[in-house]
């Protein structure tokens, strides 16, 4: 196998998905040399099933605004691989989603989800459905909408969504409502319920605390503390709140957070009463970030993303491709010593190759931000078991998953000089269990 053929014949089959032909190659690249030591898998032909998902779903969703005005969105659902479990991944209502980005989702979820130790295939979807500015009947009645279609497709053994950018605790809770209503069955079918309903504790807080545990493990190798270190964080989101919540706990102090209109530096520090103000903003009122900054007197640099500011350790947890070839030299430039991504992709190629070339301490997203998905895979064991696991349970199964996931990084991407490569630990690690799995269960 050569990862650049299997590229080219995948933009010729599927032109126009970049996204998807980003994360692909850089998996294959990764994981070229492993691949090509076990003939067995080039005659299964392994590669090409691993990289096409095994169904997508397209479909209409019909909605009424409150105004009674009629509108039309697009749904979609990626199966990629079960290889090792059900489906299991987010619902992303984005402006943004179309399907090569929900390809990249689940192409990414596949090898997440294995890298986490848990029973769970790999999946993503999602609509072009922007809930900002909308009502909450508006955002219900969508829901419903898009579960009246998708609900025959999914179920606990089959496919588990989950929330994503744009779907929270809220939105979650109105697709399971309408999923029960139509099966009239109450199964752990999604995850990130509410605490009601089967939900887990600390779920909302798992992918930002997980990256926050694996930037620590990460540190521990160079024998580095983290109590001081300036943390520049993007996002404002779930992932970016709770990345910054613990932080704040460790002793770090973030300085910075955006939103799509721009970002906010303090140099005194986002404290823990800050936050709680920001927490309030984004749940609450749908605000801006820029409100931050008239409330507490700060910089707000409008249309505009952090990664120019001076920081010690950089936590991408916005969207995909926000760190760009220039913004990781000025990373490297102004003293960063290590990046852990909260959110899926958001550094280019090119950035990576900079963060690489520099010998940073570099944590690919699906390693960095498995603790999401590894919280709500405890969801779904605490679901099928019908128990709740307390917070310091759930806590503590979380740092073991994500010390884990950092032990088989370094088993796996430790380079000749020492450093370690964790997007190659991180996609051979991943890789591994899955092909042995298919091996295992024939052509299919």
């Amino acid at each position: 196998m050569k990862a650049i053929e299997v590229l080219e014949d995948l933009k010729r089959r599927f032109p126009h998905e970049q996204e998807y032909h980003q994360a692909v190659f850089e998996v294959l690249e990764s994981i070229e040399e492993v691949y090509n030591q076990h003939p067995e898998f080039e005659k299964a032909n392994l590669i090409e099933r691993l990289c096409i998902p095994d169904r997508i779903f397209s479909f209409r969703v019909t909605w009424v605004d409150d105004k009674g005005n009629t509108h039309t969105n697009m749904g979609y659902r990626i199966q990629h691989c079960n290889a090792i479990g059900p489906y299991k991944g987010g619902v992303r209502f984005h402006s943004s989603v179309s399907p090569s980005i929900l390809k990249f989702l689940a192409f990414e979820q596949t090898f997440k989800n294995s890298l986490t130790t848990l029973p769970m295939g790999g999946a993503k979807g999602g609509s072009d459905f922007n809930p900002k500015g909308k009502s909450a009947t508006e955002v219900m009645r969508f829901c419903q909408a898009f579960i009246s279609e998708l609900w025959r497709h999914i179920g606990p053994d089959t496919d588990v969504p989950a929330g994503d950018i744009g779907v929270g605790g809220r939105e979650v809770g109105y697709m399971f409502g309408m999923y029960k209503k139509l099966t009239r069955e109450f199964t752990g079918t999604f995850t990130g319920k509410g605490l009601t309903f089967g939900g887990s504790l600390i779920r909302p807080e798992a992918t930002g605390y997980g990256n926050v545990y694996f930037l620590l493990e990460m540190l521990k190798t160079k024998g580095i503390d983290i109590k001081g270190k300036r943390c520049l964080v993007s996002g404002s989101g779930n992932v970016a709140q709770y990345t910054c919540e613990k932080l704040i706990e460790m002793g770090a102090i973030p300085v910075t957070l955006s939103d799509s209109n721009g970002y906010i530096y303090d140099p005194e520090g986002i404290t823990t009463e800050k936050l709680e103000y920001v927490k309030e903003l984004k749940e609450l009122y749908r605000g801006r970030i820029s409100e931050y900054a008239e409330t507490y007197g700060c910089k707000y640099v409008a249309n505009a993303r952090p990664w120019g500011e001076k920081g010690d350790i950089a936590l991408p947890c916005a969207t995909q491709n926000e760190i760009n070839g220039e913004e990781a030299k000025a990373l490297v430039a102004n003293g960063v010593i290590a990046i852990s991504e909260g959110a899926n992709m958001p550094s280019t190629p090119e950035a990576i190759e900079v963060f690489q070339q520099a010998k940073l301490l570099y944590a690919p997203g699906k390693a960095s931000n498995a603790g999401g998905v590894s919280v709500s895979g405890l969801e779904m064991t605490q679901n099928s078991e019908r128990i709740s696991w307390s917070t310091e349970e759930v806590d503590s199964k979380l740092k073991w998953i994500m010390q884990n996931i950092h032990e088989n990084c370094v088993k796996y991407g430790t380079e000749a000089d020492g450093y370690v490569n964790y997007v190659k630990g991180a996609n051979i690690a991943g890789f591994i269990k899955v092909a042995r799995a298919m091996m295992s269960q024939g052509i299919i």
